[in-house]
């Protein structure tokens, strides 16, 4: 058994490429190898800023290749498909023979056994391994054809000891490594996983990111506990931080006391956000005026700190400045320069959007039974901040820097969490705001945004959503869900394309509101997934549902997965099942519903009797139905319905009598589907 070691060397690969590149390769090099009969123990991908390292251990020296039949395309199939597949398998078509199956008359091809080298199959696969990894974004350098992250300068490939030969674009691989040190690359031959990794420590250099990732905490705890202090651990930070170096030293700095009097967002966005430094608490919780610096380099003269501590005093510096002079400013007074921020071209200014936002506060507050006077100003300030010369610099503080004039400034505590908070969510993990009029802002803002993009045509596509429409949609239905309201976003959408239209939007997608709902019910399909949700019975659930309340679709479906393997479920699919295989073998004569009068059996009438009680008890105000009641009644019709099959002959030779029995299993079967589409259900 033998390793395969790969090394793709480079110039530095931002953080965000080295992860998906990792995982592309892991993926794709698992897949290439299982397709080539190439078993192995282990395979691991490493990365540094310069490089992706493969290791692959434990594979053969040969591949056996098992003789047998093998499947090829159907007969009557393009020329060059025939040709190709014979290609492959190292015949020629006249060896191709047909076979007749189930689905149709096949090309087949009988391959003999045979063993062909590991390093012969590793020559072919890795250059087309190498050619699939896509880059989100990519670059070509001199006159090269070549794409990828960063240019790429050296390609290592050993395989059983030995340096194998092969090409990609303009490079052909090499038997050594490379490592960059004061300016120049220096070179070592290698012949194994071992050696290459000895000359990386020898070097201090960390191979593997999970392990640098490690060491950064380990020296950041040692000091935390040196300082008595802890440190605010942001994960995406720590990976982030981890893919940017590859000798890490852990440094800690300080900044002028000062500066803690400034909201502690912007210090945190400035160490953070801006420089990848760690912010440090005390054993309060307090943010102190010290950081963590992580460097690629030593640090003995102290160079490195001195310069990235007079980086951080510059910024808070600006940043104390914007704050001196923005807190003060009233924000009712910075509305009207919201009239020269563009929102988006053919859809007006922040301005325009802050309007439409106060307008709508009216609306949606009867919906939800809130003050209309909080939410019209949480509305109408909502953006202030966009002009202010703090969110300027930092614009990532947006609404937080809104928070902190709108309290400054005697605002309602509401008021102003709802400035900060209607940006909420940012992604589909993060919290939802809770607060009525945070909730009810975020709502709005959202369907603003979306009604927009979509009256103006600028829907989704397949591959791009360059304006986070889908983010936005999950969002807002994600605040409706886990706040428990039943809202009507259809009125909303009405209204909003209302203002739009009032304000000189021109229309250009005539069926917005219908496109908007279908895309919402998408986006209801991931939120049930991230639920582990069975698949048909999303399916059900988004299929059956007519109306605009989403948080019945999220309740329903909840209810439906909880009980679809126990009786309640069981009962209630068999019960459907049952009545809707005879109504698919007859065709129905239909009178829009049974004929109480032409029931001749007691069962009938029970029947009926138990679907008009279900259909009742569906209609009940939408706040007060409870979903897993309305599942039991369907479930309890099984006592009927079997009483029903047991004794009433449903193909009556008297054809009325016939289709009136029928037309009792159709209305028993629609009632069913008005709860979730019960055809779409798989076996319980």
């Amino acid at each position: 058994m033998s390793e395969l070691l790969i090394e793709l060397f480079s110039e530095e690969i931002p953080s965000s490429l080295q992860v998906n590149a990792r995982s592309q390769i892991e993926k794709l090099l698992s897949q290439k190898l299982k397709s080539s009969n190439l078993n192995y123990k282990n395979l691991s991908v490493y990365s540094t800023p310069t490089r992706l390292t493969v290791l692959v251990s434990s594979l053969p020296i040969l591949i056996k290749i098992p003789g047998g039949e093998i499947k090829g395309p159907k007969v009557g199939v393009p020329e060059n498909v025939i040709e190709n597949f014979a290609r492959s398998k190292e015949i020629n078509v006249s060896d191709l023979y047909q076979k007749q199956l189930d689905k149709g008359n096949f090309y087949f091809a009988k391959i003999k056994s045979k063993e062909i080298k590991t390093e012969d199959e590793l020559s072919k696969l890795i250059p087309k391994l190498l050619n699939e990894i896509s880059w989100k974004k990519s670059m070509r350098w001199s006159n090269y054809n070549l794409s990828w992250g960063r240019p790429l300068r050296s390609i290592l490939v050993i395989f059983n000891k030995k340096p194998l030969k092969m090409n990609f674009e303009h490079l052909n691989t090499v038997n050594f490594t490379l490592i960059e040190e004061n300016g120049e690359l220096k070179q070592k031959k290698v012949q194994s996983f071992l050696e290459y990794q000895a000359f990386l420590r020898k070097h201090k250099i960390i191979l593997d990111h999970n392990e640098r990732k490690k060491f950064i905490l380990n020296k950041i705890n040692l000091i935390c506990k040196t300082k008595s202090c802890k440190i605010l651990v942001d994960e995406s930070l720590l990976i982030e931080v981890c893919n940017l170096v590859d000798k890490p030293t852990v440094i800690i700095a300080k900044f002028d006391k000062t500066y803690l009097e400034l909201p502690k967002e912007i210090i945190k966005s400035t160490l953070q956000f801006h420089q990848r430094y760690f912010t440090l608490i005390d054993d309060k919780d307090r943010m102190i005026n010290e950081f963590i610096i992580v460097t690629n380099n030593k640090d003995e003269k102290k160079l490195i700190k001195a310069g990235n501590e007079r980086v951080v005093e510059a910024r808070l510096s600006d940043a104390n400045f914007f704050w001196n002079k923005d807190k003060s400013l009233n924000l009712i007074k910075q509305i009207n320069k919201l009239k020269h921020v563009t929102f988006y071209e053919n859809l007006g200014s922040i301005y325009d959007k802050t309007q439409r936002l106060r307008k709508m506060a009216y609306f949606i507050s009867d919906q939800l039974n809130l003050n209309k006077e909080k939410l019209e100003i949480a509305a109408s300030v909502s953006k202030s901040d966009l002009v202010s010369g703090l969110v300027g610099e930092f614009p990532e503080l947006q609404g937080v820097m809104g928070k902190y004039f709108a309290s400054k400034q005697g605002f309602e505590d509401d008021v102003a969490r709802a400035i900060s908070e209607h940006y909420l969510p940012i992604s589909i993990s993060s919290h939802v705001p809770k607060k009525p009029i945070s909730s009810a802002l975020s709502i709005l803002d959202k369907l603003d945004t979306l009604v927009g993009f979509f009256l103006i045509n600028q829907k989704p596509t397949s591959s791009k959503d360059p304006f986070a429409l889908r983010r936005a949609a999950i969002g807002l239905l994600r605040t409706v869900i886990e706040n428990n309201l039943s809202i009507k976003i259809s009125d909303l959408i009405e209204y909003f394309q209302r203002i739009y239209s009032d304000q000189g939007v021109k229309e250009l997608n005539k069926e917005t509101k219908n496109d908007l709902i279908m895309f919402f019910r998408e986006r209801m399909k991931n939120i049930l997934k991230e639920k582990k949700i069975r698949a048909d019975i999303i399916e059900a659930s988004i299929s059956s549902h007519a109306n605009d309340n989403f948080l019945e679709l999220y309740k329903k479906t909840l209810i439906m997965n909880k009980f679809i393997s126990k009786d309640l479920g069981k009962n209630a699919v068999s019960t459907y099942k049952r009545a809707s295989s005879i109504l698919e073998q007859e065709k129905i004569i239909s009178k829009n519903g049974p004929d109480a009068v032409l029931f001749r059996l007691e069962e009938e009438k029970e029947l009926f009797e138990k679907i008009n009680a279900i259909r009742k008890a569906f209609t009940i105000k939408e706040d007060k139905k409870n979903y897993e009641n309305h599942l039991k009644l369907l479930s309890d019709t099984k006592l009927s319905t079997d009483r029903f099959f047991d004794n009433v002959k449903v193909n009556d030779e008297n054809k009325d009598l016939k289709n009136n029995r029928l037309e009792l299993l159709q209305i028993l079967c629609t009632t069913f589907n008005s709860f979730v589409d019960f055809s779409k259900l798989e076996g319980t």
